[in-house]
């Protein structure tokens, strides 16, 4: 805890000086700018605190102050790159019941340690490619299906191979052949204690595939098309559901332009077999699952650059029909579309139907903002709701699941330096969320997140 001490009194004195500059030195200024070399770091400190948990098997109310510092660096000559990055990721104040895991811990690790290299022409004039090897973080595509986790406290890291290729035409496109690193230690003695420890790859757990773009494929629309496949068996120590996954993806998306629409259509089937629990000799089901993102919204002329939207978000659940029906996100983020992670976590892309109200704003260069309410359905009344955990096998306790109003406010203390935010969440529980059998009987949530974040 001493160094989450002099971590707070650094962070708040360097915002509260009144020397507090915008060109306040960086790692990058502090070597000399070399235009083939880039260093950079950053610490997040982030208080959260929840009442009336929504999920089962955790304490009715929680705290959390969350620590991420990271340290990046990476050389890049005209063809060849070296790079290599380190996460830092600690928790404090959890007790008894804390919604505390590998999510939240992981202490000193190395994330991304990666060798690349540019092929210029490759596939004829004016074509690019990239190739990158080693340990690495990705975000691809809507980032719905892979990502490298900001809100979160901890990231998702993958080792393997990434191609990166651009066509004469403009035609953008991604392959991956990865091993998803499977965060330690995951037992909860170690976690509490920060234990370093290497995250682990092996053939036991492997994401491949592709996401191919066309940007201006019919005007100003972008059309995208991805395909994954995640295959995952029982390690030496460590038991799964065998998911030997396909997911198929298909978006159109027109970005958001003051004085114009926008909108954004995202279309994903999953199959493949599941187990049907850990058990070596559990059964094998076939899966039938399927996730929709619908978005239309317009920004308005104007300093405030202010965007209003509607939006609705549908990913199935488990019904009583044969085989598995729950989409599985894979290694997705949440928070830009459905809500925080962190000590709340409740709401993810599972069995859920959900539609929409956002309003977004940035005036000027130092504050952004968001609201957004929806009100939430299960998509299959007889599987949990989401990612709380909350079920009633027979169906009874209906589908309603309760509303949501989530906030965020970003301010720039130290432009370029230190960024302040503050993240609220007011969850009041419908039918479902109050009558299933094993609903924590807690009351309406309220989750509350502030935080600040300096980058060097």
């Amino acid at each position: 805890m001493a160094y989450v001490r002099t971590t707070c009194i650094l962070l708040l004195s360097i915002a509260c000086s009144p020397s507090a500059r915008a060109d306040t030195p960086t790692l990058q200024t502090a070597i000399g700018d070399p235009h083939d070399f880039k260093l950079s770091g950053s610490v997040r400190l982030r208080y959260e605190t929840l009442e009336g948990q929504p999920r089962t098997g955790f304490r009715s109310s929680d705290e959390q102050l969350a620590l991420r510092s990271t340290l990046s660096a990476e050389y890049r000559g005209e063809t060849f790159l070296i790079g290599g990055e380190i996460y830092d990721s600690r928790a404090y104040l959890d007790k008894a019941g804390s919604a505390v895991s590998a999510n939240e811990v992981n202490a000193l690790e190395l994330v991304q340690a990666y060798v690349g290299i540019d092929v210029k022409d490759a596939l004829g004039n004016g074509t690019s490619a990239g190739f990158q090897f080693g340990r690495m973080t990705l975000n691809l595509g809507s980032r719905r299906l892979v990502a490298a986790d900001d809100y979160r406290n901890t990231t998702n890291g993958y080792t393997g191979v990434r191609a990166d290729f651009k066509t004469a035409g403009g035609t953008v496109g991604t392959l991956i052949y990865t091993l998803p690193q499977i965060r330690l230690p995951d037992d909860p003695p170690s976690i509490q204690k920060s234990e370093v420890r290497w995250d682990r790859e092996s053939f036991d757990l492997r994401l491949w595939g592709a996401t191919i773009a066309r940007p201006k494929a019919i005007g100003k629309v972008t059309g995208e098309l991805s395909y994954y496949r995640l295959q995952e068996r029982d390690g030496p120590t460590r038991a799964t559901r065998n998911r030997n996954l396909h997911t198929i993806g298909a978006r159109a998306i027109r970005d958001p332009e003051p004085g114009s629409w926008d909108f954004e259509i995202e279309g994903i089937h999953q199959f493949g077999h599941i187990r049907s629990g850990l058990a070596s000799t559990a059964a094998s089901l076939s899966v039938d699952a399927w996730f929709v993102h619908l978005d239309a919204g317009y920004t308005f002329p104007g300093a405030a650059k202010m965007r209003v939207s509607v939006e609705y978000d549908r990913a199935s659940g488990d019904g009583p029909k044969r085989g598995f029906g729950r989409f599985d996100t894979l290694f997705g983020m949440r928070r830009a579309d459905l809500a925080p992670a962190g000590i709340y976590n409740a709401i993810g892309r599972a069995n859920i139907s959900t539609p929409g109200v956002r309003i977004e704003a940035a005036p000027g260069t130092r504050f952004d903002t968001f609201a957004v309410y929806r009100a939430m359905w299960l998509a299959e009344n007889t599987d949990a709701f989401s990612t709380t955990g909350v079920r009633d096998a027979s169906g009874l306790s209906g589908s309603f699941a309760g509303h949501q109003l989530e906030a965020r406010l970003r301010y720039w203390l130290v432009p370029g330096f230190l960024r302040g935010e503050m993240n609220g969440v007011w969850l009041a529980k419908g039918r479902f969320l109050k009558t299933a059998p094993n609903a924590p009987q807690t009351g309406d949530t309220h989750y509350l997140a502030n935080g600040l974040t300096a980058t060097f």
